[in-house]
């Protein structure tokens, strides 16, 4: 059972953000959040709101089951780089040098450890009411078994005239050609 959050057009060289980043791959979401608040880099504070994120995204979908018995690992967390702002800084002699203004893409995807037990209560309501479907299925699998019984009687009634259609006509060319042969 994942959740996912992402966060686009992070004013930071991703380079940056894969060093905070990689404190907390793998780690569980409860030391991940410490670890975060208490890290002095610039992007510890966007990945915290980021994880918190996450965690709500995850409660949402599960609203079952309980965030403290969930047991949640930071399952992924990847920096893309983003847009590059292109800029010039002048230099000297009229020449110009180029700064580039980078920024990233971070996604994170946060799993529960522990199966949860919330999809097993949504087959079992499936199952009482399988019963219903099955039985108008039934009726319909009986119903075509039927018809298709009455096709098949029809067209073995239908089949011996047919067959004495084609042997007249056949018998009719067979003397059309003796006729021929005759003259």
């Amino acid at each position: 059972m994942q959740a996912v959050a992402k966060l686009n057009n992070v004013p930071t060289s991703p380079r940056k953000m894969r060093v905070v980043a990689d404190l907390i791959r793998g780690k569980k979401v409860s030391m991940a959040l410490s670890i975060l608040k208490f890290e002095k880099k610039h992007g510890a504070a966007k990945l915290e709101k980021l994880l918190l994120s996450a965690i709500s995204n995850w409660q949402n979908k599960h609203e079952d089951a309980k965030l403290e018995e969930a047991d949640l690992v930071v399952k992924e967390i990847m920096v893309d780089s983003g847009r590059m702002l292109k800029r010039l800084r002048p230099a000297p002699q009229g020449r110009a040098h180029r700064i580039r203004k980078r920024s990233n893409h971070v996604t994170l995807v946060v799993e529960s450890s522990i199966p949860i037990e919330a999809p097993a209560k949504k087959e079992e309501k499936k199952e009482e009411k399988a019963p219903k479907k099955e039985t108008k299925k039934a009726e319909k699998t009986e119903a075509k078994k039927k018809e298709t019984k009455k096709a098949a009687t029809k067209k073995k009634e239908t089949a011996p005239k047919a067959e004495k259609a084609a042997d007249k006509k056949k018998k009719s060319s067979a003397e059309k050609k003796t006729e021929k042969s005759d003259k």
